[in-house]
């Protein structure tokens, strides 16, 4: 095992990877910008190293700088966390050419499932079903425009490189999609530094639901279940659950098995999450992620395993060491993204936190690296906790979410406390009747 990891990242993703260690008795090393010089992470690891400062492109993307600190403590591996350079393949070959351990999956694996038409033809070739889309990037309006019509509008333009809503524009005719084209373009380069698009079918009421998986590398590969993540604003998500309240249990062994069976081809090492569009009892692939999910916990308060922990055995080079019938997915879970923002235009609320305190009890957790006094920065994500909380049933999860999202206090910044409040009254949500336009139209009805 590791005696040493460096956290190439920050926030409560650096915190949880943190805590992990410490309970594996492994040393961290903290890297920070000068904006994160007072984060919980960087107080709590073994040694820090300032790496830049605030700009992302000048610290947590400097991949020298995190080289060198990784060098000059002498650690073993690293782990890229989530976002940032955890699904950069070039950084994750220089981690293994300079000597390091990478946390998580191969660099081939990862450049395979960067790219989104790469990623889509080879889960074709794995025997999963996609959403009909375009063979390839499209480079003008006529490519697209030919696409499109043997496609069928409406159509979807999504970026070749990356994901999260960025590069991403709805068309339904022709002169719309010649219109959003070099806009969607644009778009996608300035977010992912690769100008391509593609096109996919536009889907009018599916679920986003997700298939946390498992493999050591060596054959061996499980599933944590799968997680509904259909309550997104823009394409971020804002709250998932696991098990998902559209499913039945043969759709759901139908689901899991062809992701297992996809990744015990691929040979794949480390966590990873296969993401599927599900309508009218057909399930697409739309993308797979290789890393550590924001929404992990979910999976980890149903199955019992430290996610992060797994991690790490594997990339020491520890086979999985047992099978599917050893995991018991029990109970129901669900996960509020809390955000530094106004809970109704979404404004960006950073700020100096003037009170905190989290909400606990029988099956809640609070993935945050807040305190008061803390100062959250203008320059990176807005997401600031998360409320996880756990019960025997779904009804029982939701009525434990409530009570749990009155207790949390945060003060002296704005946040989307109040957003998951109404949410959880809400008839629809209780019900579990909802797809991944649903919060859209919840958040256009007057208060």
């Amino acid at each position: 095992m590791f005696e040493k990891v460096l956290i190439a990242n920050r926030g409560e993703i650096a915190l949880r990877i943190h805590r992990a260690c410490q309970e594996m008795g492994i040393k961290t090393v903290a890297v920070h910008s000068t904006a994160d010089a007072r984060a919980m992470h960087v107080r709590l690891a073994d040694e820090t190293v300032c790496i830049g400062p605030p700009p992302a492109r000048a610290s947590y993307l400097n991949m020298p700088a995190i080289l060198s600190a990784a060098t000059i403590t002498g650690a073993d591996a690293i782990h890229p966390g989530i976002g940032f350079l955890s699904e950069n393949a070039e950084f994750a070959a220089l981690v293994e050419e300079h000597g390091f351990t990478f946390i998580g999956p191969s660099p081939q694996h990862i450049a395979l499932m960067g790219d989104k038409v790469r990623a889509k033809a080879e889960a074709a070739r794995l025997g999963i079903p996609v959403v009909p889309g375009s063979a390839a990037a499209v480079g003008d309006i006529a490519a697209a425009q030919e696409a499109a019509r043997a496609i069928g509008y409406p159509v979807l333009l999504k970026a070749s490189a990356g994901g999260g809503g960025r590069g991403m524009k709805l068309a339904r005719d022709a002169a719309e999609l010649a219109h959003l084209l070099p806009l969607a373009q644009a778009e996608a380069g300035a977010a992912f530094g690769d100008s391509a698009v593609y096109l996919e079918r536009f889907l009018e009421r599916p679920r986003h639901i997700e298939v946390q998986l498992l493999g050591d590398g060596k054959g061996g590969v499980i599933h944590l279940g799968e997680r509904d993540c259909s309550l997104q604003r823009s394409h971020q998500k804002l709250l998932e659950e696991s098990p998902s309240p559209a499913l039945d249990s043969s759709a759901r062994e139908r689901l899991t098995g062809v992701a297992v069976a996809a990744l015990r081809e691929l040979g794949y090492q480390s966590a990873g999450t296969i993401e599927f569009l599900y309508e009218d009892g057909e399930f697409y692939f739309i993308e797979m992620n290789t890393r550590l999910q924001v929404e992990h916990p979910v999976s980890e308060m149903v199955s019992g395993l430290d996610i992060v922990r797994e991690q790490l055995r594997i990339a020491a080079g520890e086979p999985l060491g047992y099978d599917q019938s050893a995991i018991a997915l029990r109970g129901h879970a669900i996960e509020c993204r809390v955000n530094a923002e106004n809970p109704q235009d979404f404004r960006p609320s950073p700020g100096r936190v003037s009170e905190y305190h989290a909400p606990g009890g029988f099956g809640v957790r609070v993935d945050s690296a807040l305190y008061q006094g803390y100062e959250v920065p203008p320059y990176y994500d807005s997401l600031v906790a998360k409320l996880v909380v756990h019960g025997a049933s779904r009804e029982e999860c939701v009525m434990r979410l409530r009570r749990a999202l009155g207790e949390y206090v945060i003060g002296g910044i704005e946040t989307t406390i109040p957003l998951h409040q109404r949410l959880v009254e809400d008839p629809e949500f209780r019900a579990g009747a909802y797809d991944i336009h649903w919060l859209e139209r919840f958040l256009a009805r007057p208060l």
